[in-house]
């Protein structure tokens, strides 16, 4: 049976996001991969999820009444598995070894890492997954809810519109959805490959609930998944307005930095704003 933990107080959320930012660049510089500007846009977000609203042990990861989390954004795994170490999932030092041959910690993350529910890569699959299981766990009246982190640019699958109908047309008020929206995807920014705007009312006309807040505020996204369901009978969605590149003030806002990696000079500057000596 999992217990519920004591809530962090905000400043060591925050000591948490720091260690985390550097963690991402570390394992980006090691592995010489790309992605990292995607890793520090989802960091608050995932933090609040293990910090406060999951239930989930990381001494039994595979309890049968946690909660589950499906990271579609599965190329953010710099930042998720950074999260899962520095709530205990697995030892720290296994992000040394990150993007390496042999190593457990692939690019895109794998179920086979204590807290990863599924291999997640191939954009516009993770919402499907999540859907599934939601609907699987309302049709064992189980109490267990499901969570998803998509991002702003995979929602051009039409994928996730299928599932979104799908959770609507079932009422899966035990589904929550976040958003890292950034608005920049692989190749620019989101509204000019492909507009998603109005994107709260097309969640809503699907017939989820939507919410917008600053997915880089702590008090915001805890008051906020606080209250899940949104409402009853409709699954939730919750729009997360974030910066590409979060935390490193060259790489904030900054294309290059979907597929970059930080080498170098740059990497000690983003070593040294994070806090560390170099």
């Amino acid at each position: 049976m999992i217990i519920s933990r004591p809530k962090p107080d905000l400043r060591e959320l925050e000591n948490i996001a720091r260690r985390t930012r550097l963690h991402c660049v570390e394992m980006a510089n090691i592995g010489r991969c790309s992605h990292i500007g995607s890793s520090l846009s989802v960091i608050e977000i995932l933090i609040s999820l293990y910090a406060s609203i999951l239930k989930v042990d990381p001494k039994i990861p595979e309890d049968p009444t946690r909660d589950r989390l499906i990271i579609s954004k599965g190329h953010a795994s710099a930042a998720v598995y950074a999260v899962l170490a520095e709530f205990g999932f697995f030892p720290v030092d296994w992000l040394k070894t990150y993007y390496q041959n042999g190593s457990q910690l692939s690019g895109h993350v794998s179920h086979k890492i204590p807290g990863v529910e599924a291999s997640t890569g191939s954009l516009g699959h993770g919402l499907p997954i999540a859907a599934g299981m939601a609907y699987s766990c309302k049709l064992d009246n189980s109490k267990v809810r499901v969570f998803g982190i998509l991002s702003d640019g995979e929602c051009d699958e039409g994928s996730n519109w299928e599932a979104a109908l799908f959770a609507g047309h079932h009422r899966l008020d035990n589904l929550t959805v976040i958003i890292d929206y950034n608005k920049i995807q692989a190749l620019g920014r989101t509204d000019e490959v492909l507009s998603l705007e109005p994107f709260k009312s097309k969640w809503e006309d699907f017939g989820w609930n939507v919410k917008e807040i600053d997915g880089h505020s702590f008090p915001a996204i805890l008051k906020t998944l606080e209250e899940l369901p949104f409402e009853i009978g409709k699954p939730s969605c919750l729009i997360a307005h974030t910066i590409k590149g979060k935390g490193v003030s060259f790489m904030e806002n900054d294309l290059l930095w979907h597929y970059r990696t930080p080498q170098g000079k740059e990497f000690e500057d983003a070593c040294l704003e994070l806090g560390k000596k170099i």
